[in-house]
C-alpha cells in the first residue's frame, strides 16, 4: 500500500485476517460502489454512529501520505482507501457496514483526488446542471427540471475548498477578497463561484455541465428543438459563410447552437474563437482558441474579450466565433462581421430577435466610441445576416422559435423578416408541448449569397415546404 506512509509496518504487525487481501478489498469495494452508481442512495449513518465515523475519517487521514495519494488513480486510491478504512475500525471495534466502508472509502478519494461530494453529480450524465446554495442544498437539473440532489457536504468550509480547488485549476482564484468567479473544469464545464461575504449561506457553486455527447442538427431534430426544414436552412446558413447571432435566455442552448452550426464550416478555413470560459466544441483541424485572463491580485494583467477580438482580427482569421458577447466587445464582434470575416458567429442573451438588436445597441454603446445610434444600427444592419432565438420552455425542452434575418433599415429602424417561427400546438399527456414551425416561403435578402454558393435552390425548397 504504498499511498500511506506508515501502513506498510501496521500491516506487518496485523494478524492475518485483520485485513483482506487486496484482491478482496477491491471486489468487495468495486462491487459496493457499483451498486450505489445504480440507482441505491447513500448510506446515512445514525447519530449514535456518526461520531465513530468522523474518529474513523480523523484516523485514515493521519496515515495518508498527501503525496503519494495525489499521484494514485483514484479507483487504485478508493481500493487501498477500503482496506485501510476496514484495517482501522476493526482495530477500533467500530461498527460498520462494508457498505459504510465504501461510502467512506469513496469520500475520502474524491476530498483527496476530486472535487468531494459534487464526484457523483458530474460522473451522472443525464445532469445538465449542479446549484449548490449551502452544505445540505444542493440542487440538479434533470432534463430541463429542477430537483433537489441527494447529497450533502460536511460543512461550507468544505464547499470553500472544492471551490478553491477548481478555480486553482484554471489558473483563477476566490477568496473573500475576490469573491466572484468564472472558471471552468477541465471537461469545459463552466462553473460560477460565488464567496462570502457576497454569499450569506456559505459559498455558493452553479456548475453547467459540459455534455459529452455531441449535439448536432440531426440529434436536435430527434428532440423536437428544430424541424427538418429548420434543420436544412440552418446548415445553409453555416455553408454560406452567413454572420449569425444566437440569442436566447440563460440555459437555453446557445452554445448547443453554436457548436452545431460549427459543424457545417469548412475544414480548410482558419478559426478563432474567443471565450470567457472556454466550452466550445469544434471539431476542424484549424482551431485557434482563446480565453480571457482575470486581473491578478495587484489588479493589472487582465486580458478582456475586446482584446482578443482586436488581436484576432490580426491572426488572418476567416472566421471569428464568439462564445458570448456581453460588452462593449459587440462593436469590435460587428466590426469583425464587416471587414471580410464573414460566417462569424456570436451568442447574446435575449428574449425575441428584436431584443437581441436591441441588446447589441446597448453594448455598443458601452464602449468609450459615443457613436449616434444611427450609425449603431446601420453597422448592425450590414454586419448581421441571421439571428437564431432559442427559447427553453415549460416542459424543459429547447427550441428553436425564431429565425429571422436582418433585411436593412427603413428610416432609423432595423427591418426583420421572420424566415421561421415556432406555432404551439399544445402539450400531450406527458406533459411535452408540441408545435409547427411556419415560413413565409420568401426569398430571403441574402440570395445573391445562397447564389454564390449554389444553395438558393436548396434554401427554397427546405423554406417553402414548411410554408
Amino acid at each position: 500500500m504504498r499511498a500511506f506512509g506508515r501502513r506498510q509496518d501496521t500491516v506487518a504487525h496485523a494478524a492475518p485476517e485483520a485485513v483482506p487481501p487486496p484482491a478482496a478489498a477491491a471486489a468487495v469495494a468495486a462491487a459496493i460502489l457499483e451498486e450505489d452508481l445504480h440507482g441505491r442512495p447513500p448510506v446515512q449513518p445514525s447519530a449514535d454512529n456518526r461520531a465513530s465515523l468522523l474518529r474513523l475519517r480523523a484516523q485514515v487521514m493521519e496515515r495518508v501520505d498527501p503525496a503519494v495519494a495525489a499521484e494514485l488513480p483514484a479507483p487504485a486510491l478508493r481500493i487501498q482507501l477500503e482496506a485501510l478504512v476496514h484495517e482501522i475500525a476493526d482495530r477500533e471495534r467500530i461498527e460498520i457496514s462494508g457498505r459504510e466502508q465504501a461510502q467512506l472509502a469513496e469520500e475520502l478519494a474524491n476530498d483527496m483526488v476530486g472535487y468531494g461530494p459534487l464526484e457523483q453529480l458530474l460522473r451522472d450524465d443525464s445532469i445538465s446542471d449542479i446549484m449548490v446554495n449551502g452544505p445540505g442544498a444542493t440542487f440538479v437539473e434533470v432534463a430541463g427540471r429542477v430537483h433537489r440532489a441527494d447529497i450533502r457536504f460536511r460543512d461550507a468550509q468544505q464547499i470553500a475548498t472544492i471551490s478553491q480547488k477548481i478555480a486553482a485549476t484554471v489558473g483563477r482564484r476566490v477568496d473573500e477578497s475576490s469573491p466572484l468567479c468564472d472558471c471552468r473544469l477541465p471537461d469545459g464545464s463552466r462553473v460560477n463561484i460565488v464567496f462570502p461575504p457576497l454569499a450569506l449561506d456559505g459559498p455558493y457553486v452553479s456548475i453547467r455541465k459540459f455534455s459529452k455527447k455531441k449535439h448536432d442538427f440531426a440529434a436536435m431534430v430527434r428532440f423536437g428543438s428544430i424541424s427538418d426544414q429548420v434543420r436544412q436552412a440552418l446548415e445553409i446558413a453555416a455553408r454560406c459563410r452567413l454572420n449569425v447571432v444566437i440569442s436566447g435566455g440563460t440555459g437555453s442552448g446557445k452554445t448547443t447552437m453554436l457548436n452545431a452550426m460549427s459543424q457545417m464550416i469548412d475544414h480548410g478555413e482558419r478559426i478563432v474563437t474567443i471565450e470567457d470560459a472556454a466550452e466550445l466544441q469544434l471539431q476542424q483541424p484549424h482551431v485557434v482558441r482563446m480565453e480571457t485572463r482575470h486581473a491578478n491580485l495587484e489588479g493589472k494583467g487582465e486580458i478582456t474579450q475586446r482584446d482578443l477580438v482586436r488581436n484576432a482580427l490580426r491572426m488572418r482569421p476567416d472566421r471569428v466565433i464568439m462564445g458570448e458577447v456581453r460588452g462593449a466587445e459587440a462593436f469590435d464582434m460587428l466590426q469583425a462581421m464587416n471587414t471580410g470575416h464573414d460566417g462569424s458567429l456570436c451568442t447574446v442573451h435575449a428574449n425575441t430577435s428584436r431584443d437581441a438588436l436591441i441588446r447589441i445597441e446597448n453594448m455598443v454603446q458601452m464602449g468609450p466610441m459615443n457613436l449616434p445610434m444611427r450609425a449603431i444600427r446601420v453597422q448592425i444592419a450590414s454586419a448581421v445576416d441571421l439571428i437564431i432565438q432559442i427559447e427553453r420552455m415549460r416542459d424543459g425542452g429547447r427550441r428553436v422559435t425564431q429565425v429571422s434575418e436582418v433585411v436593412g433599415m427603413e428610416g432609423d429602424v432595423i427591418t426583420l423578416n421572420d424566415i421561421f417561427t415556432f406555432q404551439y400546438a399544445g402539450d400531450d399527456a406527458s406533459g411535452k408541448i408540441h408545435g409547427r414551425w411556419d415560413s413565409p416561403g420568401m426569398r430571403p435578402a441574402f440570395s445573391e449569397r445562397l447564389a454564390y454558393f449554389g444553395l438558393l435552390d436548396a434554401w427554397i425548397r427546405a423554406t417553402q415546404s414548411s410554408a
